[in-house]
């Protein structure tokens, strides 16, 4: 009995985090315990993670780098998933024209992104030892059933609450969109989220999207590519390009409501959102 009250009270010494997708709230030891390193903290910053133990190889989500967050090389997709998408027909082209361009309709400067960003996200951390001092919670955000994160070596998966509430009804908005359009079986990738000076000032080096006044810096903001899509293998594939327009829908609408800012990234293929409640 004795070692099973110490063994919650060492449980609830433990730090409260938050996992996002699906609006879980876990309490552990294992990650936050005073004086234990972050779960980032294993890594320099840059430092490409090492591959992790899995029960099976996720085979879908290839190699791709965007945003300056380089993926590492993943499992040999199989044949399902190698399959050449058909592309869009002029009649499916047409039922996406109501968006116009894209790059008119996603044009939020990073001027008005930072400033919606300062007022909920995070004071911008140099290192890594201060993200134990944030003013707002973060939320760890995870590869999940509505989207894929990319292995992070530019950011770290991390978001303020509101953030990873948007991405997460990005994510079911998305899957909601893909039935009515008959084109299930396909998730996004998330290429980029928390970043730290340092973290930024190193991309800026090789990627001119990059700014000092990133809004990554807030803990506000995600990428979201719209170059590759991942599919299950399982059901038919549709293409990149329908898919960029499906999601871009959903973006316009939570826009419109005034949930989210979106600036349409062209030299490197993304959706820059920021949350901005």
């Amino acid at each position: 009995m004795n070692q099973i009250l110490s063994a919650i009270a060492a449980a609830i010494v433990g730090t409260i985090i938050f996992t996002a997708c699906g609006g879980e709230l876990r309490q552990t030891a294992e990650d936050t315990v005073k004086g234990e390193p972050a779960p980032w903290e294993l890594l320099d910053e840059g430092e490409s993670p090492a591959p992790a133990v899995a029960a099976a190889p996720d085979t879908t989500r290839a190699f791709v780098a965007v945003e300056g967050d380089t993926a590492r090389p993943q499992p040999a997709p199989t044949p399902g998933n190698t399959v050449t998408a058909p592309p869009m027909t002029a009649q499916t082209r047409s039922r996406f024209r109501s968006l116009g361009n894209l790059g008119e309709l996603f044009n939020d400067s990073n001027k008005y992104q930072y400033a919606a960003g300062e007022r909920i996200g995070i004071r911008p951390i140099t290192g890594l030892g201060e993200a134990y001092f944030t003013r707002r919670p973060l939320v760890k955000v995870r590869t999940c059933r509505w989207y894929n994160i990319d292995p992070l070596t530019h950011s770290m998966p991390y978001l303020v609450p509101e953030a990873a509430n948007l991405l997460e009804t990005i994510g079911r908005n998305f899957a909601d969109s893909l039935r009515s359009h008959n084109a299930e079986g396909h998730k996004f990738r998330v290429t980029s989220v928390l970043r730290t000076s340092g973290s930024v000032k190193r991309l800026r080096r090789v990627n001119r999207n990059a700014t000092d006044s990133s809004t990554h810096q807030l803990g506000t903001t995600f990428d979201i590519s719209y170059a590759r899509f991942d599919h299950d293998g399982d059901r038919p594939r549709v293409s990149d390009e329908q898919l960029k327009l499906i999601l871009a829908e959903v973006l316009r609408d939570l826009r419109a409501s005034g949930r989210c800012m979106v600036k349409y990234e062209r030299k490197s293929p993304c959706f820059h959102i920021t949350a901005v409640k």
